[in-house]
């Protein structure tokens, strides 16, 4: 039996060790914490981020606090802002699931973690600007203008504008309107932020890959700082872009759940994957592609699940940012719950 937890801990199961040890019903309380350990594990290997803040909190350990960091405040005036604040510790946790769903051979879920990565990414290539991670509760002071407006001369869609005006009141009234927000509204931010980091003032047209909408227009919060500042940011918002409309993403859209049909394969996985670094990786006409450029660090690689995946996050937000060790923190740490009971190795 001990043997049987042993392996499902290195393959990361740790739902079926919550079904193993539940099946014990024992009354030591390591093996109950080690339980408990185990489901907190299983929700977070789900991305269960709603609920971060109350797994963290039933716990005393560090990597509940780390958890509690990565969390959507449940509350729109919360003082911990979680991914709110930084969505650098999301992505960690995001590279690290998508590590762990692929050694467990999962390749719906691998597919289903590389599109929630494309889901915010240029929403983290606007974190080096915003100073946060689109945080509602400080948006009023980092845009201006015609941000949220129904000015003619703004070039957001109608889906756009509702995002940004939302964005800019989302934590002034209660918790149903604020979670509204943080379920509708908040993932279209970093696109409708890229709308005004892509202008006719910081980039010409034919310069860089053409991946959308560009405003001709530009609020003049949009066009402070530094030139070389303002195309930096261009770039990695373009590349943020870029992956959203690659392969790898559009696997997503055509694996549906269900109709026993759809579910991508390994090897159309890897094809896809392929495409996508083929298209990331190209040169761009002004030679600025960030992926390409020298110090991007190549952290993860070769072993990772999707080669460059680390390499293309840290791109994107101009600092290294690898996969996370929080998952792996748990399993270890239900190892020792189990050892200090009868060590794991020795048959039971």
């Amino acid at each position: 039996m001990d043997r049987s937890i042993r392996s499902l801990l290195r393959g990361h199961w740790y739902d079926a060790v919550a079904a193993v040890l539940a099946d014990r019903d024992s009354d030591d309380p390591r093996l109950q914490h080690a339980g408990r350990l185990a489901v907190a594990a299983k929700r977070i290997l789900d991305l269960d981020a709603e609920d971060f803040g109350q797994i963290g909190s039933e716990f005393a350990a560090p990597w509940a606090r780390a958890l509690e960091e990565v969390s959507f405040p449940a509350t729109p005036r919360e003082p911990q802002r979680g991914a709110l604040g930084s969505l650098v510790g999301l992505y960690e946790l995001m590279l690290e699931v998508l590590e762990l769903r692929a050694q467990r051979h999962e390749p719906l879920q691998v597919v289903v973690t590389a599109h929630l990565i494309g889901e915010y990414l240029p929403l983290l290539a606007w974190e080096s600007r915003l100073r946060h991670g689109g945080d509602p509760l400080r948006m009023r002071t980092s845009v201006g203008e015609r941000w949220g407006t129904a000015s003619p001369e703004c070039t957001h869609s109608s889906a756009a504008r509702a995002t940004a005006k939302r964005s800019l009141n989302a934590c002034d009234g209660d918790v149903v309107g604020y979670t509204a927000y943080l379920d509708k509204f908040h993932s279209r931010l970093g696109n409708a932020l890229a709308v005004c980091s892509m202008n006719h003032q910081t980039v010409r047209a034919g310069e860089r890959p053409d991946v959308g909408e560009t405003c001709p227009t530009p609020c003049g919060w949009a066009v402070a700082g530094p030139l070389a500042e303002r195309r930096d940011l261009d770039a990695r918002v373009r590349l943020a872009l870029l992956y959203q409309d690659s392969a790898i993403v559009a696997l997503r859209h055509h694996a549906p759940v269900g109709h026993f049909f759809g579910v991508p394969s390994t090897s159309e996985i890897a094809e896809a994957w392929l495409a996508t670094w083929d298209r990331l990786s190209a040169p761009w006409p002004d030679g600025s592609n960030p992926l390409t450029a020298a110090g991007v660090p190549d952290l993860g690689e070769p072993a990772e699940a999707l080669p460059g995946m680390s390499r293309l996050v840290s791109a994107v937000a101009g600092r290294a940012i690898g996969p996370g060790t929080l998952i792996r923190t748990i399993g270890a740490e239900i190892s020792e719950q189990i050892d200090a009971v009868a060590p794991l190795g020795r048959a039971s």
